[in-house]
């Protein structure tokens, strides 16, 4: 370790990462801490200094450009081996020697290659996307489609045949764990907004064509938005009555000669609303309440308007104010039959809930990663922050918190794929809701621990608690949208109460 007795950019330094030795002298003047912060260790392997304001992706990025050799005996540390994360840092179906009733080979076959698709295509890019609060370019969501990914995305069904899905699975062996092991994937990343912005819109917007559209229409958009050609939205929420769809206030009218509907109002919240081509739009078709309320599949034209809106998570999902101002809409883009929109909203709300729950845990997973291999480099005191008796009790917390959501999640994706469809509609919709209102929770507490034990990086948007406090920003989101805590757990116990019976009694 002993310094040159140069050390200036002026005269040229170097430093050694892992055994590698770089030529910093160029670079030392756009380090973002400036030169003297590569001047206090020029000329030394500096480790445990880098590692201790620097993430690894860090080095991934500068090292071919700055290598010039490596030191004299050094060994640089090769990639991670599989299993090697820290302790419940990888979710239990993929733990070294663990075994699973739920998941068999084609699972992990399935997750390896989404696994590669993600490293490969998004992780080098993701937060830069999603700190630019942009949404991901038609580019990356045709590879999406060309790879099977947006298929995969819809979970188990018809619309599947005729597409190549990750890791040589079969559609007729695809099934809803298999949903769950992409949704993992995609929270590895730690990019909430762009997440969203990826995915969001057509895992909820999708549904309700594939399941009730006309077979002429059903035909022409399906293969076009999962190929990634095209993309869409679901507009339920309505800026007046917001999340209350029993009240919306956009209109459709028939126009005289009976072949269009006429529509106008607004959207409110509405993901990946900016950039999507197609919006699946509760409007209000007949009288007051629910039963007055139609879904209409309606293509963007001139009379579509949309803005983004600034929520705290980030610009990448393409959260959207819409504006429909007199949309001519084809009678026969009627989801549905008129009048009993409400009715096809509801039957999309267990699977969009059940995955908000796998997002949720997910990204609590991935914080939860992040505390684990922060507090073994970070040192206080002259210590590893591991070595401190009320940090290793903060992260045991945590870790309970996530594989309880997980496992509970597990249980739910089970029943989902051995149920049949009118079955789990009717059986699944309260647990599901209380699961999710738990995962929420959970997740708070989570988020609210991963700041203590990061300090002031967990509020700082870049840096080694970047991706902590991205998914901190996240954590209302889950708590809010596909209904709130305690809407939610209000449903779970009237379904359950209605099923107790005149004897539930003492």
């Amino acid at each position: 370790r002993s310094r040159p007795s140069h050390g200036s950019p002026e005269a040229g330094m170097w430093i050694a990462v892992d055994g590698h030795v770089m030529d910093v002298s160029k670079f030392a003047r756009l380090h973002p801490g400036g030169a003297q912060a590569l001047e206090a260790v020029a000329g030394t392997e500096c480790s445990a200094e880098f590692y201790a304001l620097h993430r690894s992706e860090v080095l991934t990025k500068y090292l071919p450009r700055l290598k010039i050799g490596v030191l004299e005996g050094a060994t640089p540390p090769a990639k991670l081996p599989p299993g090697a994360a820290p302790p419940y840092c990888a979710e239990p179906a993929s733990r070294k020697g663990w075994s699973s009733p739920y998941y068999n080979a084609s699972h992990h076959a399935f997750r390896a290659a989404c696994r590669e698709f993600v490293e490969r295509e998004l992780a080098p890019v993701a937060a830069q996307m999603e700190a630019e609060g942009k949404e991901p370019a038609g580019e990356i969501n045709r590879k999406m489609g060309e790879a099977g990914i947006l298929a995969a995305r819809l979970g188990p069904g018809e619309h599947l045949r005729g597409w190549a899905l990750p890791g040589g699975v079969k559609p007729e062996e695809f099934d809803y764990f298999h949903e769950l092991i992409i949704s993992e994937e995609f929270c590895r990343l730690g990019c909430p907004a762009l997440g969203d912005g990826l995915a969001g819109g057509l895992t909820i917007g999708l549904p309700p064509v594939v399941n009730f559209a006309p077979p002429a229409l059903r035909d022409e958009v399906v293969p076009r938005v999962l190929s990634g050609e095209r993309r869409i939205a679901l507009a339920i929420s309505d800026a007046y009555a917001g999340s209350d769809a029993a009240q919306i206030t956009a209109t459709a009218t028939k126009t005289p000669c009976g072949r269009f509907y006429e529509v106008s109002g607004t959207k409110k919240w509405i993901t990946n609303g900016t950039s999507a081509h197609y919006f699946v739009t509760a409007v209000r078709t007949g009288g007051q309440g629910a039963m007055g309320v139609s879904l209409l599949l309606i293509e963007r034209d001139d009379n579509v308007s949309t803005k983004l809106m600034q929520t705290r998570y980030g610009g990448a999902a393409g959260t959207a104010f819409v504006t429909f101002d007199k949309v001519r809409v084809p009678v026969a883009n009627l989801l549905g039959q008129e009048n009993l929109g409400f009715m096809c909203i509801m039957v999309n709300f267990n699977h969009e809930r059940w995955a908000m729950c796998v997002g949720i845990v997910g990204y609590s997973r991935k914080v939860l990663e992040e505390c684990l291999r922060w507090a073994a480099v970070r040192k206080t005191f002259g210590k590893p922050l591991l070595s401190q008796p009320v940090i290793r009790s903060r992260l045991a917390s945590m870790a309970a918190e996530v594989e309880a959501c997980h496992a509970w999640v597990e249980s739910l994706t089970y029943q989902m794929c051995t149920m049949d469809p009118r079955t789990s509609h009717k059986q699944l919709g309260g647990p599901i809701a209380l699961c999710k209102a738990k995962c929420s929770r959970a997740m708070a507490h989570v988020c609210d621990y991963a700041a203590q034990v990061f300090g002031g990086r967990a509020i700082t948007k870049t840096g080694m608690g970047a991706v902590v406090e991205r998914i901190a920003r996240y954590q209302k989101f889950g708590a809010i949208l596909g209904g709130s805590e305690e809407i939610l757990d209000d449903l779970a116990m009237r379904q359950a109460i209605k099923g107790m019976g005149p004897f539930a009694r003492l």
